[in-house]
């Protein structure tokens, strides 16, 4: 089966078939840099790591491109909010510097594999001003006052990726305040500088470029004017990617991205994410709840395309789900067979498992069948654990050939890999943030101060183990269950495993 994907550009499915053969060029919007991430831009890094991952393993080498918006109008107003109307040039610097590093920091704890090339917009203003100049050359811009747009109704083909006619587009459409262009469907390409922000010389006076011009610069920069994938979240498509397509087509005479790819929007408890509403949840929110791997089995659940909405109670239900694959690979890794012994042909099971994941990846990159499938292969290996009548190297075998596929096919989503697991560290880091985990126990009300301070008199990690154990067990016996869950829940999110019979937890183990 080859692989198909959905191309926004078409309205339809495709077979992928990229400019050049065994080569895969993808560019992607990447962040502007005013705030700190939250768990929408955490989708659609992953969304977009996965497509990368995943056509790396159908043997496409790939460049991959994403951009870093570091001068803006949401960069400066939150530079005067936070360092006030004094140098706001040097502001903005240390501001897009700031959250730059937050995402950064963030997209590692998740495993985001980094881009090859990630450029910022303020270290391309040169080929911005030259096309720019193209544009005004060829008659599809025009300059006001300092300004320039682009000249919408000049363009046959505006409108082809959001599907809008002109006519949909003029009810719509207005000219706001300040904005000196002739037309009210016409879009900024520079925009005069006032008092004191960034700016840059050019032949229209000071000024600083139009959010929709960087990326078409930097995508022709280092892909060229025509390239395979272009991606970004459901809500650039207009006007964004719509301007996008005008100006570098306009520019160049030629086509522009072939394949236009766009993830679906999050939600949180079925409403919009919104620090107004109270329910902004930043990455480093979760990390203090979750590991990465939650937040990204917790996405894969749902198609790429679509929406997915969010709540604890859904990341709760998750991390129960993913506990499954440390448990089973925790029984495997007991079974004391030596992994290198020869092996014997691939079992059936594993086949079957890599044929369906398979096909249901080049269906679009369909993870929410994909991962299904993992959660099978769980069920089948748990279901030969089980069977008595498999003989003990048989068993060992089979089981191990199905670690090996899991592992495998869950590594093209960046899941089962140690550094995506956020802040492992050693003995010292693990008692510290064992620590916080009681401190944070008292401080909800779930312990009393006695047994906080039997906890952090604990100078080892396996002495504070012990003592959530003991405080554990003395939960369930009064039938304190709410924190029996809640102990277990905040030792999986610190990579320790408790291993529980019918006698209680009397064991436990690193992730």
């Amino acid at each position: 089966m080859s692989l198909s994907i959905y191309n926004t550009l078409t309205r339809k499915k495709e077979e992928f078939t990229p400019r050049k053969k065994g080569r895969v060029s993808i560019y992607v919007c990447g962040p502007t840099v005013y705030d700190e991430p939250h768990i929408g831009h955490a989708r659609a890094a992953f969304t977009f790591d996965i497509i990368r991952r995943y056509l790396k393993f159908k043997g496409y080498k790939i460049k991959f491109v994403r951009n870093v918006t570091d001068v803006d109008d949401k960069i400066i107003d939150r530079a005067v909010k936070e360092r006030g109307i004094g140098d706001i040039k040097s502001a903005v610097r240390e501001i897009s510097q700031k959250y730059l590093d937050s995402y950064h920091k963030a997209m590692d704890k998740l495993g985001i594999l980094k881009p090859d090339i990630e450029p910022r917009a303020t270290g391309e203003i040169k080929g911005m001003i030259k096309m720019v100049q193209a544009l005004i050359r060829k008659g599809f811009a025009y300059e006001s006052g300092g300004d320039v747009y682009f000249s919408v109704r000049k363009f046959d083909g505006y409108g082809k990726l959001s599907s809008q006619s002109l006519e949909m587009l003029e009810s719509g459409s207005r000219v706001a305040q300040g904005e000196k262009k002739q037309d009210a469907l016409d879009f900024a390409l520079w925009k005069r500088s006032k008092e004191g922000e960034p700016s840059w010389k050019s032949p229209w006076g000071e000024g600083r470029p139009g959010w929709h011009i960087e990326c078409s610069v930097m995508s022709s920069k280092y892909l060229g004017d025509e390239f395979d994938i272009h991606g970004g979240g459901l809500d650039l498509i207009f006007p964004h990617h719509e301007n996008e397509i005008a100006q570098s087509e306009a520019s160049s005479g030629k086509g522009f991205a072939k394949y236009w790819l766009h993830n679906g929007l999050l939600t949180i408890n079925n409403q919009k994410m919104s620090k107004s509403v109270g329910n902004f949840i930043s990455t480093d929110d979760f990390f203090k709840r979750h590991n990465p791997d939650v937040l990204k089995t917790f996405f894969l659940s749902a198609h790429y395309r679509g929406p997915i909405d969010f709540s604890w109670e859904k990341m709760d239900e998750t991390s129960r789900a993913l506990e499954r694959f440390d448990i089973l690979f925790g029984k495997i890794q007991k079974i004391g067979v030596s992994r290198g012994k020869n092996r014997k042909a691939a079992c059936k099971e594993v086949e079957e498992l890599k044929k369906r994941f398979i096909e249901a990846m080049d269906d679009d990159f369909n993870t929410a069948v994909a991962i299904g499938v993992l959660h099978d292969g769980v069920s089948t290996a748990n279901k030969i654990l089980d069977d008595a009548k498999i003989p003990d190297e048989e068993k060992a075998d089979r089981l191990i050939q199905l670690e090996k596929i899991i592992r495998q096919m869950g590594g093209l989503f960046g899941l089962f890999e140690r550094g995506a697991i956020v802040d492992r560290g050693g003995e010292v880091e693990l008692v510290e943030r064992l620590k916080e985990v009681a401190t944070e126990l008292k401080s909800k009300g779930y312990i009393e101060q006695d047994d906080l301070s039997r906890g952090l008199k604990s100078k080892t990690a396996e002495d504070l183990i012990r003592w959530f154990i003991d405080l554990r067990s003395r939960s369930r016996r009064d039938k304190k269950f709410e924190l029996s869950d809640r102990i277990r829940e905040d030792l999986h999110n610190c990579e320790v495993v408790l291993e529980d019979n019918k006698d209680g937890s009397t064991g436990w183990r690193r992730r």
